[in-house]
């Protein structure tokens, strides 16, 4: 059985404004796209999955073209033990990963492709270690490690999966990372444990079969002074609101929903601030004072993971399991929004649009102005009108077939498409696609990036590293 490290004494944390930006987090987003990107570039952070919001924009200019192997462009490249698919987080000079290390394995079993993905679980050893680590901005040195966790994972982990899914979040005071069955762990950016949360056994896996067990990935988000987690399992389901400052939960949101693997939105406007949350059974939002149910949705794929957006004063839905539609919403809207059909004289009110096709199984798309940008699990590019969700063009991403699991981040005018086979695509924004770069590292690449700045990082299996244009 797993052993927790001992917790150090909780401490209240006095509250703080530490800069402009350290509760803009998921909310920034009320402004326009714009807006969006000076905030962003303001700071130069990249505080949560996809960064701000889960917009996967920066207004930064990294690199599009590297070379691995010269070095060109390579700011550096750190060696990063274990086995984790977390993204890399930003705040200052600060970069954030996790990771979860077979103490009897120098290599963990790791699946990939089509092949990867056949629903089996990994066969692992029952001596493994779970951290968080720190590391410098500028030279990829490790500032702080910490271990939060030793022992027999609780559960199981997909074959393509790690026991290290989730990235952190941090608003440049608390750096929050969750581990799934392993526990919820906040520190401060010195690396000091602050406090702990044990939600028990998180089973995840297929709706259809309580044998499989494929791990936990949906990643913790900050809200003003609060965490948000979702856990969406076999055996429960939830939505958890805790203080950030000592880990109390305020607000519990039960959900009636099979394994989630997304993480959740917090999209905030005139009529108030509510919980968006992917889903199978029940895509649904919450009010984020009380947890009333404000709208649902439900006829989606089975296995949903890309996380909600907030763009053009509209919510973007999608998920690519079996079934893969694609739906936007008002932040207004209420009740069952599931349509009959597709014909627009039928939506229920606050539904816009909906598409039954080109959603997305893995990757969470990204939106860029007016435009929808959707790359499946197989590199399929669908672009849409983002109000309208009129077809723009499809492309296959690099013109052959590939298996993406990391989602796409871009600046204002080019996207990077990652590939498990290490292969990242660039590609011009606008109407017709135009390939800018494809950069062959010869990695696996299973984590989505992040860019802060002018830097771009890449989480490998192995190895986490940060391209900048070179003088």
């Amino acid at each position: 059985m797993r052993q927790p490290k001992k917790s150090l004494p909780t401490k209240r944390l006095p509250k703080k404004v530490v800069s402009l930006l350290m509760h803009s987090t998921l909310f920034v987003v009320l402004m326009g796209a714009d807006n969006l990107i000076a905030q962003v570039e303001s700071a130069g952070n990249w505080p949560q999955f996809r960064g701000d919001a889960a917009s996967g924009i920066s207004a930064g200019n990294p690199p599009i073209e590297w070379d691995f192997e010269s070095g060109k462009n390579v700011k550096w490249k750190t060696d990063i033990p274990g086995l984790g698919h977390s993204s890399p987080v930003i705040w200052g000079d600060h970069v954030f990963v996790t990771t979860a290390i077979d103490q009897d394995s120098q290599q963990p079993s790791l699946g990939t492709g089509w092949m990867g993905g056949t629903g089996k679980a990994a066969e692992d050893s029952e001596n493994w270690a779970w951290q968080v680590l720190c590391l410098n901005r500028q030279d990829g040195s490790v500032v702080w490690k910490k271990e939060v966790a030793t022992g027999k994972p609780i559960t199981k982990r997909h074959l393509k999966a790690s026991h290290a899914n989730c990235s952190v979040a941090t608003d440049g005071t608390h750096v929050v990372s969750f581990f799934g069955s392993e526990g919820l762990y906040c520190h401060d950016t010195e690396g000091k444990l602050l406090w702990q949360k044990d939600f028990g056994k998180l089973h995840c896996g297929s709706y259809n079969s309580t044998d499989l067990e494929w791990g936990f990935a949906s990643s913790p988000i900050i809200y003003q002074d609060h965490v948000i987690v979702q856990c969406d399992c076999i055996n429960t389901g939830f939505v958890a609101v805790l203080d950030i400052e000592n880990g109390d939960e305020s607000l519990r949101i039960p959900r009636d929903e099979v394994a989630t693997w997304s993480t959740p939105a917090v999209v905030k406007t005139d009529s108030g601030t509510q919980i968006v949350c992917n889903g199978y059974k029940q895509m649904a939002s919450y009010d984020f004072e009380t947890g009333e149910e404000l709208w649902t949705l439900n006829g989606g794929g089975d296995v949903p993971v890309p996380t909600p957006l907030f763009a053009n004063d509209l919510i973007y839905l999608t998920n690519g399991h079996g079934r893969s539609p694609t739906y936007a919403i008002r932040p207004d809207a209420r009740g069952d929004l599931t349509p009959s059909d597709e014909s627009a004289e039928s939506l229920p009110d606050g539904l816009v649009w909906w598409q039954s096709r080109d959603g997305s199984y893995m990757p969470t798309p990204i939106v860029i102005g007016k435009r929808l940008y959707t790359c499946n699990d197989n590199g399929r590019l669908a672009v849409r009108d983002a109000l309208t969700g009129e077809l723009v063009y499809r492309q296959r991403v690099g013109g052959e077939s590939g298996t993406y699991t990391a989602s796409a981040v871009a600046t204002r005018d080019r996207l990077y498409f990652s590939n498990e086979k290490g292969v990242v695509t660039v590609v011009k924004t606008g109407d017709e696609y135009q390939e800018l770069a494809a950069n062959e590292m010869g990695v696996i690449i299973m984590a989505t990036p992040a860019i802060a700045g002018d830097q771009l990082f890449i989480r490998s299996a192995t190895q986490l590293i940060c391209l900048e244009k070179e003088d």
